[in-house]
């Protein structure tokens, strides 16, 4: 039975085990032997990674033709308007084309999350809003890309959602490990 582990990846670590220093990587969180991420988050995001020591596991939860949602809370700079969501609902225009729809919708700051280190850029005249957005597949940083392309540049990002797997009460930088009863 394949075995997967849940990690909430701390902002400023990369999605492998090797290529930067030790407190850069998952190797500074992830002892365990033949894990590997399934998927990615960038080095600016937080939030939950899934790793698996199966490969075909790991291809069905990364490709995008097995359609598995990867859901998140995002502050975004300036108060998001109805236009703006409904363009990122639809697809927006991005440099390598247009995104598959997403499911977007309007949050109150989420509470409690943890204090982001370091913390996000803050300026007094400008506001800060909240959108969850579920995205279906998983350009390098698209969700970053998209809130820009609308007008709303991403402040913080965070993943809470794989498929069925949640983020759930996991602090940056712990795991939980379980394991997967059969797969498709």
């Amino acid at each position: 039975m394949p075995n997967i582990l849940l990690l909430n990846k701390p902002f400023g670590v990369i999605s492998q085990f090797s290529g930067g220093n030790k407190a850069e990587t998952l190797s500074a969180f992830i002892q365990e032997k033949g894990f590997y991420p399934a998927g990615r988050l960038d080095k600016d995001s937080e939030g939950l990674l899934v790793l698996t020591d199966n490969g075909k596991l790991q291809n069905q939860i990364s490709d995008p033709r097995f359609k598995i949602g990867k859901k998140y809370i995002v502050q975004i700079e300036k108060i998001v308007n109805e236009r703006a969501l409904g363009t990122l609902r639809k697809g927006v225009e991005l440099n390598d084309g247009i995104t598959k729809p997403a499911l977007v919708r309007r949050i109150s700051e989420p509470s409690p999350l943890w204090a982001r280190t370091p913390p996000i850029r803050v300026r007094n005249s400008i506001p800060t809003s909240w959108i969850e957005i579920t995205i279906y597949e998983g350009r390098n940083r698209q969700i970053r890309r998209m809130t820009a392309a609308v007008g709303f540049p991403t402040l913080r990002l965070v993943r809470i959602t794989v498929g069925n797997w949640q983020l759930g009460d996991l602090l940056p930088g712990q795991f939980s490990k379980q394991i997967v009863k059969a797969l498709n």
